[in-house]
């Protein structure tokens, strides 16, 4: 493996931090200390998605010594991932893909979840293509949705769909994998398939099946619940 550049390398430990937190959680351990350290992970994934990477590894640092000091206090259980595999994780790139027309909690978790296996690329579905898929015009004009997925801390870029092509953008980016979120209408099989014809058949295709249920997790009850709300004057 080539030797990785100091922001990869920052991307490794911010990962090794989340995961430590995961198996915390799951242990059930909650105090004071754990938040803390869950507050600077956020910062340095903020930090790090900005270009700041001195804070980036700072506050990342200071996350690592708090949770070292739990372990060994025997408070938290947990075992550190090694450096080198998460590494060639950072290096992965997760194409992901939506209108992401009014962010909720299910594209939060959709997002966060493709941080988990790479670097997110983002495809931001264009107006012309919304209005063709779901009969219906857009509420959010396509470079404010891309303005606002870009300034999400577990997107490293950002860009818009062709509205001819797909694949198009697939071919340009080259990505490693392709996730789908739980509700897309796609199928894996016929999607796999068309990127064997194009030569594209080493990108491994995924769905993120954690399917986010709250009362708004979705752009058409949350349209519903404002024209309910207004309509009822």
């Amino acid at each position: 493996m080539e030797a990785a550049n100091p922001e990869t390398r920052i991307d490794a430990y911010i990962r090794n931090v989340a995961n430590a937190l995961d198996q915390i959680e799951r242990e059930g351990v909650k105090n004071d200390i754990v938040e803390i350290a869950r507050a600077y992970l956020k910062d340095s994934i903020y930090y790090l998605s900005r270009g700041d990477q001195f804070n980036a590894l700072a506050t990342i640092a200071y996350a690592e010594g708090l949770l070292d000091a739990l372990r060994l206090l025997g408070i938290a259980h947990f075992n550190w991932s090694k450096t080198d595999d998460l590494i060639r994780r950072a290096q992965n790139k997760v194409f992901v893909a939506g209108t992401f027309e009014i962010i909720h909690p299910g594209h939060i978790a959709y997002l966060r979840h493709a941080w988990t296996l790479g670097r997110v690329v983002a495809v931001i579905a264009r107006d012309s293509t919304v209005r063709r898929i779901k009969n219906r015009d857009v509420i959010i004009p396509e470079k404010q949705r891309l303005e606002v997925v870009s300034n999400i801390v577990y997107v490293h870029k950002a860009r818009l769909g062709y509205e001819d092509d797909m694949f198009r953008v697939v071919e340009e980016e080259r990505p490693n994998i392709i996730l789908l979120g739980p509700n897309q209408p796609f199928n894996e099989n016929s999607l796999r398939e068309e990127l064997m014809k194009r030569e594209l058949g080493n990108i491994e295709v995924v769905r993120f099946n954690d399917y986010v249920d709250c009362p708004l997790c979705s752009t058409t009850r949350i349209l519903k619940a404002i024209s309910n709300r207004f309509n009822q004057g």
